[in-house]
């Protein structure tokens, strides 16, 4: 056992492709280190092993609190913690990464930086890009998902990152696809759509609406959208607009999205960035078609430029009617899913975190 003090960092815990990382790393880690903590806002007990020492603030946050006030008291703990542990720690950060960076970086203390999400999304503003472009280069080492991720963040802040794969659970997303599920919404003779993701500009199911709006005048479609977000009352807006109630359906989050996916014929995803979508993996496992906007990064990647799904230019609702009317015309549609189930031996969960803890032992035989 190593007896070094490692902080994973992430202030807020919410319901995506991250947290889901950020389990399954964590407790993976937490039978290899002896001395594992976590730092959050938002302590999910039954989600961690008993292993890890949460540590997180004394104040009762509404559950609207937004992510600055949580990035805010857990820096604060972070800080605290550094000094507590007179800097014989090793930070591993999977949120807020540019401002734990920093503050790692004052201390004098190493920090590896887990980026989740494509820089298209999160570094438009050109202030903000030489602040990150200077700091990311201070983290001992950044980690990311998906080839074209980095690519994109070495070109664009001179970097070295290393490429980790997502580790997935595939026997538990099997075990919870096979939970019953009554859904009469989806009908027989209906063209089943699932989408997964937060009602955010960024997964974009404005797209989807708009393409199911074309589609449906020419054949039966039944789409579910799973989520929760600030675009819900716009979601629902437009979909009012089109007079879609008969065939879209926000049925808001879901803990276990799986049982639903299992009843669909296409994934859809709809996003304007990602990083590496845990949820088109996921779809893939149950065997699902998939047709995804080929935004950067990682579907691209994920479907092999189009082998193993199909790909359409980011807000293209056109050209993405035009794909799911020719779903079932489509006689290589099973080729590619089962090709792209026989492809996800790289996402298996012992080697990849496996890495993870190889490049913690690397750092901390160095220190």
């Amino acid at each position: 056992m190593i007896n070094n003090n490692i902080i994973i960092f992430n202030p807020s815990i919410e319901d995506g492709g991250v947290e889901k990382n950020l389990f399954i790393i964590s407790n993976y880690l937490s039978k290899k280190l002896k001395n594992l903590s976590l730092i959050t806002s938002d302590y999910k007990k039954k989600e961690f092993s008993k292993n890890i020492k949460i540590i997180t603030h004394r104040f009762k946050l509404n559950k609207n609190a937004g992510r600055k006030l949580k990035y805010l008291l857990c820096l604060i703990l972070l800080i605290r913690e550094i000094l507590l542990n007179k800097r014989n720690c090793l930070v591993l950060s999977f949120q807020a990464n540019i401002y734990a960076i920093i503050i790692c970086y004052l201390f004098n203390v190493k920090i590896i930086s887990r980026s989740n999400s494509s820089p298209s999304g999160w570094s438009k503003n050109p202030i903000k890009n030489i602040i990150f472009k200077y700091f990311l280069k201070k983290a001992d080492l950044i980690i990311v998902n998906s080839k074209d991720f980095k690519k994109e963040i070495d070109s664009k802040f001179n970097v070295n990152s290393k490429l980790i794969y997502n580790p997935f659970n595939f026997n538990l997303i099997k075990k919870k696809s096979n939970e019953k599920l009554k859904l009469h919404f989806f009908s027989k003779r209906a063209l089943k759509i699932i989408n997964v993701g937060r009602l955010t500009e960024q997964k974009d199911q404005i797209t989807l609406i708009k393409a199911i709006n074309i589609v449906s005048k020419k054949i039966n479609i039944r789409a579910i959208i799973i989520g929760k977000g600030a675009f819900k009352e716009k979601l629902n807006n437009l979909i009012l607009k089109f007079n879609l109630k008969k065939n879209i359906k926000l049925i808001g989050y879901k803990k276990n999205p799986y049982k639903y996916i299992k009843k669909s014929d296409i994934f859809l995803l709809t996003s304007t960035f990602e990083g590496h979508p845990n949820v088109l993996i996921e779809a893939q496992y149950l065997k699902k078609f998939i047709i995804s906007s080929n935004c950067p990064t990682g579907p691209k990647e994920i479907l092999n430029n189009g082998k193993l799904g199909d790909l359409f230019p980011i807000g293209d609702y056109v050209e993405l009617s035009n794909l799911l009317l020719k779903y079932k015309k489509n006689k290589v549609n099973n080729f590619k899913i089962r090709l792209g189930y026989e492809n996800l031996n790289k996402y298996e969960l012992k080697k990849n975190c496996n890495i993870y803890f190889n490049v913690i032992l690397k750092f901390l035989n160095n220190t």
